[in-house]
C-alpha cells in the first residue's frame, strides 16, 4: 500500500481486505461509477469530479462517525473491487450495510463474503440493534445478496433528498436474527 492515511479499521476475510478508502482507490472507483449498468440502482453515472466528492464523503464518514463503506481489496491481486460497509448518512431510513462492486467483481461471491464481515462489524463493534439494506425493487442481484445474508424485505420506504425519487425497499434483520443467520452461513 502507499503512504495512505487510513482513518478506520482493516478487516480481513479469506479472500478480501476491507479498509477505509484511500487515494489509490480513485481510478477503479471512477470505473465503477462510470458504468451505466453498475450504477443503475445507486444514482447513476458520475463524472470524475462527482466521484471525487463521493469518495471524499465516504472517507469523511470514517473520520466523523467511525463508520462508512470499506474499500474491498482482493488479497491475491491487490485489486480494488468495490465498496461495502456500514453507514448511516443524515436522514437515512436506518443503519445500513450497503454494497456496490466493480463490474469485473460481479458473480464471484465477494458481496456476500464482505457483507458478512460488515454485518459482524455493525453488530459486534458498532453495537447496532438492526441492519438494513436499501434495495431498488428491480435490483435482483442485490436482493439475492440480502437473502443469502438472511435479510428479508420489509417493504417500501421513502429515501431522503436527493434520492427521494428512487424506489427503495428496505431489507433487513435484527442482531438476534443475524446470530442465527450467521451460524447458518458459516456452518
Amino acid at each position: 500500500m502507499s503512504d495512505a492515511v487510513i482513518l478506520g479499521p482493516t478487516i480481513e476475510t479469506d479472500r478480501l481486505i476491507l479498509r477505509p478508502p484511500t487515494l489509490e482507490d480513485f481510478p477503479r472507483w471512477c470505473e465503477l461509477l462510470a458504468d451505466e449498468e453498475a450504477t443503475r440502482f445507486i444514482g447513476g453515472v458520475q463524472s470524475k469530479h462527482q466521484v471525487w466528492r463521493t469518495m471524499a464523503s465516504v472517507a469523511g464518514m470514517w473520520a466523523l462517525h467511525g463508520e462508512g463503506m470499506f474499500s474491498v481489496i482482493e488479497k491475491s491481486s491487490g485489486l480494488w473491487l468495490g465498496r461495502i460497509g456500514p453507514l448511516h448518512p443524515y436522514d437515512w431510513p436506518g443503519r445500513e450495510v450497503g454494497w456496490s462492486l466493480h463490474p469485473d467483481a460481479h458473480g464471484k461471491g465477494y458481496a456476500v463474503e464482505a457483507s458478512i464481515a460488515c454485518m459482524d462489524y455493525a453488530f459486534d463493534v458498532l453495537d447496532w440493534p438492526e441492519v438494513i439494506h436499501c434495495i431498488d425493487p428491480a435490483n435482483i442481484p442485490s436482493q439475492k445478496v440480502a437473502e443469502k445474508l438472511g435479510s428479508y424485505n420489509r417493504g417500501p420506504r421513502p429515501m431522503p433528498v436527493p434520492f427521494d425519487d428512487m424506489p427503495v425497499d428496505i431489507w433487513g434483520q435484527t442482531r438476534t436474527e443475524w446470530q442465527a443467520n450467521r451460524a447458518r452461513l458459516i456452518g
